[in-house]
């Protein structure tokens, strides 16, 4: 085999490798603040995260909490529309 065809082949599977890792990149859970689907599921959201649907209309993934005491200030442990789950939300929109 020559070098040429060897060099081929390894900057081939280096392609990959790096589209695959982009696409895996893209493919995550949203980050708390960050958009998402489904109010009140916990499979979009990054772990400790709740998607939650707000006042202005938008589903947002933020912090799950129980109690306030859960909350970093600005935020207050609310219970989220249609479910038993409490999500962190924005004192004010």
């Amino acid at each position: 085999m020559s070098i040429l065809v060897k060099w081929r082949g390894l900057a081939c599977l280096g392609l990959l490798s790096f589209v695959g890792m982009l696409g895996a990149l893209g493919c995550g859970r949203a980050e708390i603040a960050e958009d998402c689907v489904t109010s009140s599921s916990t499979d979009e959201c990054v772990e400790g995260a709740v998607c939650t649907n707000e006042e202005n209309g938008n589903n947002r993934c933020r912090k799950s909490c129980v109690k306030q005491a859960d909350c970093p200030e600005g935020t207050s442990c609310n219970g989220i529309s249609g479910s038993s789950n409490k999500s962190c939300q924005p004192s004010s929109l």
